[in-house]
């Protein structure tokens, strides 16, 4: 039986004039399709300026970076008709991603194939948006937990390991 990947659109939010934050479902028994490495333009780089992308769009895109999320961030250098999902989530937050796990125990994607490229890339979610303009007290990234992040019971959040018990 041939290997088929359906990639279904939900929905596009718009966040400015020029850009959106499609939600798209990738299903099938093919490879999920990643990229392998950050692009030349991708907002997990810390070489890329910030405030390239507006806030809005880090606010729409932060539940995929939620412990347990199904859905994952997208790279935007791919069309709606051919999603990848991006190499810098995919390092920061693909082990608290369901989606991504789910991928991981059908073997339909390999994250020892996903690298930095050689490039620094934003150690979570919540870094990257509130460099790129989203207040770090914006509810939306509440939630957010990064691969690194621990929970504390204090605070009741997820927060980067350094942090946890101040």
């Amino acid at each position: 039986m041939a290997k088929k990947v359906v990639t279904t659109v939900h929905e596009t939010r718009v966040c400015s004039d020029e850009f959106g934050v499609t939600t798209v479902e990738t299903r099938g028994r093919g490879t999920h399709p990643h990229r392998r490495k950050p692009c030349r333009e991708c907002p997990w780089r810390m070489d890329v300026p910030a405030g390239v992308f507006p806030p809005d769009a880090f606010r729409e895109s932060a539940p995929t970076a939620y412990d347990g999320a199904i859905k994952t961030f997208g790279c935007h250098m791919n069309k709606v008709t051919a999603t990848a999902t991006c190499a810098g989530f995919l390092l920061r937050h693909g082990e608290n991603n369901i989606g991504v796990r789910l991928a991981l125990s059908g073997e339909r994607i390999n994250l020892d194939e996903v690298e930095d490229g050689g490039v620094p890339v934003y150690p979570s979610y919540r870094e990257m948006a509130i460099l790129n303009g989203v207040p770090a007290d914006d509810p939306v990234l509440e939630q957010v937990r990064a691969n690194t992040d621990v929970w504390d019971h204090v605070a009741r959040k997820w927060v980067p390991r350094a942090e946890e018990g101040e």
